[in-house]
């Protein structure tokens, strides 16, 4: 019997991504099975989405080093580096200079035989290239044209750069992470902006395949990174345009939950996080941990109190939980019904043994490295398969595929265009230079 098809098994994207938000959009419907087609250039490394072509010494042994199996780069960083390795899987790679009007008129025939064209390229990038959606609908009038940079293609800001750090400062979200006695600059670099802009990018993909579906017809869809990051924050931005109340950094703290936090276990930098949400539940928790007088003292007897008083519960919490493991303790108060976990390590994400039993990692074989475990698509589907991940392509690793197979054009087509350096597997800055001409 065949195998069942998978969702998106026939639609072709053209992936015209860089950095984290868009990459991560495209990687969720690889996994439904579409075919990703990574446009790249020769003459313009990518250098947000695979990383720098040259790594200095200093950065290996640094923390740079890190991102590099054995922190080893090797000759081509750019197809070893672990975020691409994440943001790359599924698809596949074809090179050609859209600077040039050869270049567009291979890409528009790229558009004639796709279904959508997903970017998050800055605002101003593609109307410069003539590739706005007019010509795209020209090539195909029935593409689907999927755009979010930062800020929009309207407004003010439409032309500002931006990274996730930038679009989470613009949509208030720095002003609230952190703790209550640091300021911003004390915030880390995973950027939520990035992830929920990607989320929404590869909705609006699906909407807009299924309105085509009915009606024959593609359509053009502009997003705004900044404003989907603000619509994570409606909880802020409501309670001040109707109480003018400004809310402040919470830490590992809940507005709605007390005690709320995460506390020292034992053993080097182990921590487990507690949430108490009700008065049964810090009863409960009370007893479990041998201070059943707490959940009678009136500082602490209901939400309301122990919400004042969490300054005085965090330390009775710290002393119960600081000669015990990180994961016995989720365990035991789990198993009383009350709301905890383990704060574990990147380390021990491959051992927790819930990953394991769920299947969630899948080896994938990286050239010249041998097999590594590679994070597989977050959910499952009853009826419906979904694509097994494959690692990230080498740069122009599908040049051929694309060219001749799909895009139908001949060796001698071919060649021609590797001459014209359209078409190669090492950045043009990167090539041995000719004897008798200089740098």
């Amino acid at each position: 019997m065949a195998s069942p098809r998978l969702p998106l098994e026939g639609i072709r994207i053209v992936d015209l991504t860089i950095v984290w938000a868009g990459p991560s959009g495209t990687v969720f419907l690889g996994d439904l099975g579409a075919e990703l087609v990574r446009v790249e250039s020769l003459q313009h490394p990518d250098v947000n989405t695979r990383g720098q072509t040259r790594i200095p010494k200093a950065a290996l042994e640094g923390g740079g080093g890190g991102q590099f199996p054995k922190r080893d780069p090797g000759d081509r960083p750019w197809e070893r580096s672990a975020s691409f390795q994440y943001s790359g899987r599924n698809k596949i790679s074809m090179t050609v200079d859209l600077e040039r009007e050869s270049g567009k008129e291979i890409f528009l025939r790229l558009v004639q035989k796709s279904d959508v064209v997903f970017s998050n390229y800055a605002a101003g990038t593609l109307e410069k290239l003539g590739l706005t959606y007019p010509v795209l609908r020209e090539a195909n009038p029935k593409i689907i044209m999927v755009y979010f940079p930062g800020f929009g293609l309207s407004g003010p800001y439409k032309y500002f750069k931006g990274f996730g750090t930038n679009m989470e400062a613009l949509a208030g979200l720095t002003a609230l992470r952190g703790y209550t006695d640091m300021d911003v600059t004390v915030n880390g670099s995973v950027f939520q902006a990035d992830a929920a802009a990607g989320a929404m990018g590869a909705f609006l993909t699906l909407l807009a395949l299924h309105h085509r579906n009915r009606t024959g017809k593609g359509q053009f869809i502009e997003m705004s990174q900044a404003e989907t990051t603000l619509h994570h924050l409606s909880q802020a931005w409501f309670q001040y345009a109707m109480n003018q109340r400004l809310l402040d950094p919470m830490g590992n703290r809940d507005g709605a939950a007390a005690p709320q936090g995460v506390y020292r276990c034992s053993g080097d930098d182990n921590w487990v996080a507690i949430t108490i949400e009700d008065d049964k539940m810090w009863a409960t928790f009370c007893d479990v941990i041998g201070r059943p007088e707490l959940s009678h003292d009136p500082r602490y007897a209901d939400i309301v109190n122990r919400y004042k008083h969490q300054d005085d519960l965090d330390p009775i919490i710290a002393a119960w939980t600081q000669d015990k493991r990180h994961y016995d303790l989720m365990h035991l108060l789990q198993g009383r019904g009350i709301t905890a976990s383990a704060v574990i390590s990147h380390r021990e994400i491959f051992d927790d043994p819930h990953l394991q039993a769920r299947g969630f990692f899948k080896q994938v074989e990286l050239p010249g490295v041998g097999l590594f475990p590679h994070a597989g698509p977050v959910y499952k589907m009853s009826k419906t398969p979904l694509k097994e991940p494959h690692r990230a392509p080498l740069l122009g690793e599908h040049n051929e595929y694309v060219y001749k197979t799909v895009l139908g054009y001949s060796e001698e087509e071919y060649q021609q265009f590797v001459r014209d350096q359209h078409i190669g597997d090492t950045y043009i800055d990167l090539l041995p230079k000719p004897q008798g001409v200089s740098p």
